[in-house]
C-alpha cells in the first residue's frame, strides 16, 4: 500500500513539474497581430495544443483619472461611470442610452476544466455576479456626460442585445428572446416579459445579441457555440451539425431553438424562427452595411491552435451560408482535432471577408453611417476587440476602425486603424479596461462600454456641440 501511495505521489509531482514548465513556456506568436489582419491576412501554421496558452492580463481599472488614448484628431472622455460590468449598449430614438449590466450565468460543470475556467474568469475580471439589469442613461443637457440614470429593467437572465421595434423593446437573455411594452420617454418598465422563442443556453459563449432588420419585420439573433470545437459532442450544438446531406441541412434550418454557433432569423409577430447562417463559432456584434444593406457580423474563432491561428473575423453573413465551424476555419483550413471528419463540407465553407487578428475577441460592431468623426472614419466599421487569453503576447484590447469602399466591402490592403487604445498596459500584464459594446450617440460620437473599468467612454471630434434632440429636463 505504501509503495502504491509513493508511486501516486511521484506521478502527481511529475504532473506538477510538467504543468509548471508549460505555464512558464507558453506557445509564442511568430507573426505580429497586425500581420494576421485584412482581406488577405498572413496565415501561420496551426500548432495544436492539449493544454492551452493562458496569458490573461490582470484587471486593475482606471486610476487617478486615467483614460484610454484616442486616435489623432479625436478626444475621449467618460460618458458614464460606476456601472456594474457594462456589456452592451443601445440608443433609443429620443437619445437615451440603454446599457446591459450583465455577466455570465453560473457556469456548469466542475473538475479540472471548470477549475481552469474559474481561474481564467477571475483573472480577466469576469467572475463578478451578473447584475441582470438594463439601466437607462440620459444626457439631459447634451454636454456628453450622463446626468440622469435609472434602473430600466431588472430581474433578467444575463441580458445582452436590445432592439426597439414599434412599441416593443426586445431583449436577448442568455436562454430566451423576450419583449416588453415601451413608450417614448419611459425611464423604467415593470411589465412582465413576453417570451418570443427559447434560445439554447449553458456551456460557453453566453451572450446573445439581436438586431432588427431595416424593415423592422425580422430580428437576427447571434448565438455562440457551447464549446471550443464541439468537444462535448455535436449534439450539444444542434441537430444541424449531425446532418449528413444538403437535404438534411435544409430541414434543420427550421430548428433554430436548439442551434448554436449560428445566427438565427426570427419573425417576432408569429414567433417563427430559422437558422440564417451556421458554422459561425461565436458571433457577437451585428450590423447592416449602409451602402448595400447587407448583414455583417464579428466572430470569435477557435482556441488552442497556437498564438498565430486562426484569425477572428468580420464578415458579411449570407442566408444559408456555412462558415466552417467546427471542422474548418478561414474558408477551408482543416481542424484535425475534430471528429468525425466532414470533408464533404469543406467545399461549401464560406471564407470570411476580413481578418481581425488572432485571438483578439471582437465583440462590438457599429458601422459609421451616422458617426461624425471626420473623413478618415466616415466609411467603415468600428470594432471593439475585447482582448485575448490564448495568445503570447496578448492581442486586442482596443477599438479599431476597418475602412470600407463604396462597394460595401473592406478595402483590399487596408489594415485596421487603432481608434481607442490604452486599455492594455505596455508590459502586457495588466489592463485598465476592456472594450465591449459600441454605438453612436445622437451627435455622432462613439460610445464604448468598458466591462472591466465599469465605464462608458465617449469618443468625439473636437468642437462638437450639444447633442441634437437631447431630451429636456
Amino acid at each position: 500500500m505504501l509503495k502504491r501511495i509513493l508511486i501516486i505521489l511521484a506521478l502527481i509531482a511529475v504532473a506538477l513539474i510538467a504543468l509548471f514548465f508549460w505555464a512558464t513556456q507558453p506557445d509564442k506568436a511568430k507573426l505580429s497581430e497586425q500581420a494576421v489582419t485584412g482581406v488577405v491576412p498572413q496565415l501561420g501554421e496551426a500548432r495544436y495544443q492539449d493544454i492551452p496558452t493562458i496569458r490573461i492580463a490582470t484587471p486593475k481599472g482606471w486610476a487617478n483619472g486615467a483614460k484610454p488614448t484616442a486616435a489623432a484628431g479625436l478626444v475621449v472622455a467618460p460618458f458614464a461611470d460606476k456601472l456594474d460590468h457594462p456589456r452592451w449598449l443601445y440608443r433609443l430614438p429620443n437619445g437615451d442610452v440603454l446599457v446591459a449590466e450583465s455577466n455570465s450565468p453560473p457556469r456548469e460543470g466542475g473538475g479540472i476544466t471548470g477549475w481552469i475556467m474559474g481561474i481564467m474568469m477571475k483573472r480577466a475580471g469576469a467572475d463578478v455576479p451578473s447584475a441582470n439589469r438594463i439601466t437607462l442613461l440620459r444626457d439631459s443637457n447634451g454636454d456628453g456626460v450622463v446626468d440622469q440614470r435609472a434602473p430600466f429593467l431588472t430581474g433578467l437572465n444575463s441580458p445582452s442585445g436590445m432592439a426597439l421595434v414599434g412599441d416593443w423593446l426586445y431583449v436577448a437573455n442568455t436562454d430566451a428572446l423576450v419583449r416588453f411594452p415601451y413608450k417614448a420617454g419611459d425611464t423604467s418598465i415593470t411589465a412582465k416579459p413576453e417570451k418570443i422563442i427559447d434560445l439554447a443556453g449553458g456551456g460557453n459563449h453566453w451572450a446573445r445579441n439581436i438586431l432588427a432588420s431595416p424593415d423592422r419585420k425580422r430580428l437576427y439573433v447571434a448565438v455562440g457555440s457551447s464549446s471550443n470545437i464541439a468537444e462535448n459532442g455535436l449534439d450539444k450544438e444542434g441537430d444541424i451539425y449531425n446532418a449528413t446531406s444538403p437535404f438534411e441541412v435544409a430541414k434543420q434550418l427550421d430548428a433554430a431553438k436548439r442551434t448554436r454557433a449560428a445566427i438565427l432569423e426570427v419573425i417576432p409577430e408569429t414567433k417563427a424562427s430559422r437558422v440564417y447562417a451556421w458554422g459561425i463559432r461565436n458571433p457577437n456584434g451585428m450590423g447592416f452595411e449602409p451602402h448595400t444593406g447587407n448583414l455583417w457580423a464579428v466572430v470569435n474563432e477557435r482556441d488552442m491552435l497556437g498564438s498565430d491561428m486562426p484569425p477572428d473575423y468580420l464578415t458579411q453573413v449570407d442566408f444559408g451560408a456555412f462558415y466552417g465551424w467546427p471542422w474548418n476555419y478561414w474558408g477551408g483550413y482543416i481542424d484535425k482535432r475534430v471528429t468525425p471528419e466532414r470533408p464533404d463540407l469543406r467545399e461549401y465553407t464560406k471564407r470570411p471577408d476580413y481578418a481581425l487578428g488572432p485571438h483578439t475577441a471582437p465583440l462590438g460592431l457599429a458601422f459609421a453611417a451616422d458617426a461624425k468623426l471626420g473623413a478618415q472614419f466616415a466609411n467603415g466599421a468600428f470594432v471593439a476587440l475585447h482582448g485575448s487569453w490564448n495568445r503570447e503576447p496578448p492581442s486586442g484590447y482596443k477599438l479599431v476602425f476597418v475602412p470600407f469602399g463604396d462597394n460595401g466591402y473592406p478595402l483590399k490592403g487596408a489594415k485596421p486603424i487603432d481608434l481607442l487604445t490604452g486599455f492594455l498596459a505596455k508590459d502586457g500584464k495588466t489592463v485598465n479596461g476592456r472594450p465591449v459594446g459600441v454605438i453612436t450617440d445622437a451627435k455622432g460620437a462613439l460610445l464604448v462600454a468598458d466591462d472591466v473599468g465599469n465605464m462608458i467612454w465617449r469618443v468625439s471630434a473636437p468642437g462638437a456641440g450639444p447633442i441634437a434632440g437631447a431630451p429636456a429636463k
